[in-house]
């Protein structure tokens, strides 16, 4: 026998005694949706849905604390459990997941209220990346807030999960979390006082198409907006990329609500964005199917956006006024940044007074506090002479001027050339003027990328750009 025969030999022999000696294969094991895990919090006040996969057929028992449900599951390998409703709870319960050959186990779970934090850069900026951050992060201690970040995704069809995992709110976790997540929880614990989880699924750069269902696109094709802007072609080329990836996974939760901050990205196709972002949010409901959940959002600061050359000026105020158009969907809210932008970056560092102007719009439109959480809203206007009289809604204690004089209002006749006008406060109304339009017929405030207004309530919460003419 050669050497080179003796050899293959050897190697038949240790093949075969892998084949007979090795295991026999296993069934799957029984896994779940990666924002089921250690440190998680489930929605107080709703049934509790948990679901996963296993073997076709594979019986999956699930406990949760001391209760118990038993299912199977489908031809597809999906199964699902309902719990009943729990009060709000600081005492952590554990979740065990049992298979037929493989088990789960997950303790530290909350019952609380569970956010979800999307949208574009200014919602996943950092905290270390704000006003004040190492005195921010080091008092960071909340324990029962709980941080799950969601990885970036861009999927072409509907996902089942996303990666991330669930953190407690401290020193250590908190520093790469989304600020305005961040703050906006920090605001609630200190006045509903109940366990928050914060999911925080955001990508910079990106347009609301990216985020708005395919459901949402089909039950309404106007949405579908073209345009020979190539930007829009882009855009358009790839909607609802991030839902499908990064919130479509997460459909099935339940939740309290969302908070959005998003809006630059969608500068140069501004006449559209009231359309799409209100399509968006009908979506992201019907796709959740826990009704109208509150959805709050900012309203895009000030920024210089000819720092792009290929985006069109004046884009901006559009879309400020598609996003006060956006009002109009129920249980929504709004938070206006005139007074806390950059408009030399369009990332501003004040995101502590982003985050608790959503937690007061929170506190008053989902948990029906009796508090003021807007500064003023155009209401109406009434020409008199040589006047225009401006009525507003969210007066709270009235109006103010931060300053000696309020600034940037315009008016027109009826050429519609706009010009610096005489704005001042009487009582409950600005009466707005100028010499050089006898006859106005419209006005404007604060109706330009970088205008800084500086019109009040007297609960310190800014007045929104308006326009009185389309």
């Amino acid at each position: 026998m050669t050497h080179s025969t003796h050899r293959c030999r050897c190697l038949c022999l240790l093949l075969l005694a892998i084949i007979f000696t090795a295991p026999a294969a296993v069934d799957a094991d029984v896994t779940v949706p990666q924002f089921f895990g250690n440190h998680m919090v489930l929605q107080r006040d709703k049934p509790v849905k948990l679901w996963g996969w296993a073997d076709k057929g594979e019986k999956v028992t699930v406990a949760l604390g001391e209760a118990q449900q038993e299912t199977t599951a489908d031809d597809d390998g999906r199964w699902s459990v309902h719990f009943p409703a729990r009060p709000a709870s600081r005492e952590p319960v554990a979740i065990t997941i049992q298979g037929k050959d493989y088990s789960l186990a997950f303790d530290d779970v909350l019952f609380g209220d569970v956010w979800i934090c999307s949208g574009q850069s200014n919602m996943e900026w950092p905290v270390t990346r704000t006003n004040d951050a190492k005195k921010e992060i080091a008092a960071a201690d909340h324990p029962t807030m709980r941080l799950f970040t969601v990885k970036r995704s861009k999927q072409e069809t509907p996902q089942r999960d996303v990666s991330g995992s669930w953190g407690v709110c401290s020193p250590e976790t908190v520093p790469g979390f989304s600020a305005v997540g961040y703050f906006f929880g920090r605001h609630l614990q200190e006045h509903v006082d109940v366990p928050i989880g914060l999911i925080n699924s955001s990508w910079g750069g990106t347009p609301a198409e990216y985020w708005t269902p395919t459901s949402a696109f089909e039950h309404d094709p106007q949405l579908k907006v073209t345009s020979d802007n190539e930007h829009a072609k882009n855009v358009m080329s790839t909607p609802s990329v991030l839902y499908n990836g990064m919130i479509a996974p997460i459909a099935g939760l339940s939740i309290r609500g969302a908070i959005w901050y998003q809006g630059e990205s969608n500068v140069p196709m501004a006449e559209h964005y009231t359309k799409l972002f209100s399509g968006m949010i009908k979506g992201w409901r019907e796709e959740f199917g826990q009704g109208e959940f509150p959805f709050l959002f900012v309203q895009i600061a000030p920024w210089d956006y000819r720092k792009i050359a290929a985006w069109p000026a004046g884009g901006a105020p559009i879309v400020r006024e598609a996003q006060r158009n956006t009002l109009a969907v129920p249980k929504t809210g709004m938070v206006v940044t005139t007074d806390i932008g950059n408009v030399e970056d369009i990332h501003p560092t004040n995101k502590q007074e982003v985050g608790r102007r959503l937690g007061l719009a929170a506190r008053a439109i989902e948990y029906g506090e009796k508090i003021v959480y807007s500064g003023p809203m155009f209401k109406s206007v009434k020409f008199d002479g040589n006047k225009a009289i401006l009525s507003f809604d969210h007066l709270g204690g009235g109006l103010m001027a931060k300053g000696d004089k309020l600034t940037h209002f315009q008016i027109a006749g009826e050429d519609g050339k706009f010009v610096d006008a005489e704005a001042v406060i009487e009582g409950e109304t600005v009466v707005v003027k100028s010499t050089e339009v006898p006859t106005p017929q419209a006005v404007r405030f604060g109706f330009s990328d970088v205008a800084e207004p500086n019109l009040f309530n007297k609960d310190g919460l800014p007045a929104s750009p308006f326009r009185t003419d389309d």
